[in-house]
């Protein structure tokens, strides 16, 4: 149970607030700051959405080192991510020292209860942003993440649509998907997984994740990376590299209605409507409904039949899919050039009777 009290006054004149949570206390300053114009949604509101959502968010993000995504001046100001914890923080407040492909390393936070929670809110942390595994191994991701992507112009109903493949995909494959809105206009498959197998191995299983569901479903879904080549819905399997993330259950989204990313059951999958889940709303839900996703942490499924299904793809001619640019070129990827640019530099000189013989792929 949280306790509030009013403990003294700005020089601006924003009273600040004393949150109690399990005999903790945390400072929460300008409480009365407007994070959302539309609904008037404060910080103190923010911390108080926290804690009523604190199981089923620390379901999402706890344990996990988290990537913070700030709005310290609301949602019309500029935001930031902070990889790196703050200098100054409780003691009990946990980091973990994160590696990045890019070779540099951070100490993340890793929330473990409410208290947390509240002490983040209080930095105008709107959403978590945890990394996939658990703060006691960095190398194994637990979590397999199906993040389907509308291209401009797609709407819910197909998403909808492709999400329901999605769920009958794994099922074939021995796993349980857990679906979430993304808060914005896309939609997150969870799939908890056992802790066996490297970011490469789990990406590999999500690609060929990603090209079953195109495989059922090519008019509605894609899992094509480059953008001019993309139609309907996105199956992202990128963001099962290393150092990818995504906003976990429960967090709030940078949307003027304060809608957040919202755990459901499949069975509400046809009634599922992202504008019902906002931060004003989702407490009410979480109190009577509970967590969609409490037994998420129950079973831990295998990623083999998957894999067996992406050595298949590959003897079949479908190796590995572009990475990110920002990674380093990997073993076995495809040129990493927009397909519209190869097939103009391939494009043979028509003035030229030779031109096929002559023409050099620089690519």
């Amino acid at each position: 149970m949280a306790r509030t009290r009013a403990s003294s006054t700005g020089a601006g004149g924003g009273a600040s607030e004393r949150v109690t949570v399990a005999g903790r206390e945390i400072a929460v300053s300008n409480p009365g700051k407007v994070l959302f114009p539309g609904p008037g949604h404060t910080k103190l509101d923010l911390v108080r959405y926290y804690l009523a959502v604190a199981d089923g968010a620390l379901r999402g993000a706890g344990g996990r080192p988290n990537v913070m995504v700030r709005y310290p001046n609301g949602i019309g100001g500029e935001h930031f991510f902070q990889k790196r914890a703050p200098a100054s923080r409780p003691p009990w407040v946990e980091v973990v020292s994160i590696k990045f492909p890019s070779g540099r390393s951070a100490e993340e936070v890793v929330p473990r209860d409410a208290a947390a929670l509240a002490w983040l809110a209080n930095l105008a942390c709107l959403e978590l942003h945890p990394h996939p595994v658990r703060a006691e191994d960095l190398d194994h991701p637990d979590e397999l993440r199906v993040d389907l992507d509308p291209v401009p112009g797609v709407e819910w109903d197909q998403v909808r649509r492709v999400a329901r493949i999605v769920e009958e995909t794994l099922a074939e494959f021995g796993l349980t998907g857990w679906p979430k809105t993304s808060g914005s206009r896309g939609l997150h498959v969870l799939v908890r997984i056992e802790r066996r197998w490297g970011f490469g191995q789990v990406r590999r299983a999500a690609l060929a994740l990603a090209r079953e569901v195109e495989r059922r479903a090519p008019s509605l879904a894609t899992s094509k990376w480059w953008k001019e080549e993309r139609h309907g819905v996105f199956v992202d399997y990128n963001q099962n590299a290393k150092d990818r993330t995504v906003a976990s259950a429960y967090s709030v989204r940078p949307k003027p209605d304060a809608r957040v990313s919202a755990p459901f059951r499949w069975d509400e999958l046809e009634q599922c409507d992202p504008r019902e889940f906002t931060l004003a709303t989702m407490p009410a839900r979480f109190a009577a409904a509970g967590d969609p996703h409490a037994a998420i942490d129950s079973h831990a499924d295998s990623l083999e039949p998957l894999l067996e299904r992406s050595a298949r793809h590959e003897t079949e001619g479908l190796g590995d899919a572009p990475w990110p640019p920002q990674y380093k070129k990997q073993e076995g990827e495809p040129t990493r050039v927009q397909p519209s640019r190869a097939r103009s530099r391939r494009k043979p000189d028509q003035d030229s009777p030779d031109s096929d013989e002559n023409t050099r792929d620089n690519s």
